[in-house]
């Protein structure tokens, strides 16, 4: 068999196992074709294309899917059971989440490509970064980069469609920790502290950089963003409604103390004062105050930060 032969072949079975697995997670979460064709904004026969295998999707596609499916990046990257498929991208360690502890990060591992986008739109942002620079960050030459990603565009999308995988992941896990509504947001204002302080890097782009993405693409993102928000209103609605928080504007405070944690990457250094960790407990107690916490009065319980 030629090389090229079996190239093809290896892209067949890539296709053919990428799309069985979006259609199992598709159908386990209950979406139908079109449902989750408009989560991708991509049209119906496209996704029944990808899930038999007739089409490739490249990087920034598989996050969005990994994204709008909720499930880490490598879940669509595992090889199948008989052992075929890709090999999994190092991507950060979203699946700490959900196989190990969402408290925990890892060093952030990003495939050269993607890394060398990161740290040119950190220094020059996205308009000033180029895909010279790009590739010089990476250790690629502008050709080579060109083989991984089309665009400055997609390379963007790619990092933004990782962050908000991870983040979701995490925020997910730290809201099923907890029992009881006062429990829950403040498990969840802990994650997001801490997501913005490891992932400091990747929530600086993603702050700074959401109104460079093209109109489609920022709808999605948008969306995810606005699915983490409305796990916190959910939280703060409730202990409202039970008399564990007293604000009378509860979806004000909420927007405000998740606004709080996403501005955390623009001041916090890890050489500082205070470490990721007591910079969480702090603002999980500043959240507890701008939502007017009774505890002592209903009974409503504050976790034990870090766990």
């Amino acid at each position: 068999m030629t090389e090229e032969a079996t190239g093809l072949d290896a892209r067949t079975a890539h296709r053919a196992v990428l799309g069985r697995t979006v259609r199992e997670l598709r159908l386990a979460r209950g979406l139908t074709v079109r449902g989750l064709a408009g989560a991708l904004g991509v049209s119906p026969a496209t996704l029944s294309a990808v899930e038999n295998g007739r089409t490739g999707v490249s990087s920034a596609r598989v996050a969005s899917m990994a994204a709008a499916l909720e499930v880490p990046v490598q879940r669509l990257l595992a090889p199948g059971p008989g052992g075929t498929g890709p090999s999994p991208v190092p991507v950060g360690r979203p699946v700490d989440a959900v196989h190990g502890d969402w408290r925990v990060f890892e060093p952030l591992v990003l495939p050269a490509a993607l890394a060398g986008a990161l740290s040119s739109f950190l220094e020059f942002g996205y308009h000033g970064a180029t895909m010279r620079t790009i590739a010089e960050r990476a250790g690629l030459s502008v050709p080579g980069l060109y083989h991984h990603h089309a665009s400055k565009h997609e390379m963007l999308v790619a990092i933004l469609d990782l962050t908000m995988t991870d983040l979701v992941a995490r925020a997910t896990a730290a809201r099923d920790e907890g029992d009881d509504a006062v429990t829950r947001f403040a498990l969840l204002v802990e994650c997001l502290a801490l997501f913005h302080t490891h992932r400091r890097d990747l929530g600086f782009v993603g702050y700074s950089e959401m109104r460079s993405l093209e109109p489609a693409a920022h709808a999605r993102v948008a969306a995810v963003r606005r699915g983490v928000q409305h796990l916190v209103d959910v939280e703060v609605e409730d202990a409202v409604a039970a008399g564990h928080f007293g604000t009378d504007r509860p979806h004000e405070a909420a927007r405000a103390v998740v606004t709080m944690t996403t501005a955390m990457p623009q001041w916090f250094r890890p050489d500082g004062p205070a470490s990721a960790e007591e910079v969480a407990a702090q603002h999980v107690r500043f959240a507890l105050d701008l939502v007017r916490h009774r505890g002592g009065d209903t009974g409503g319980a504050v976790p034990t930060i870090g766990g």
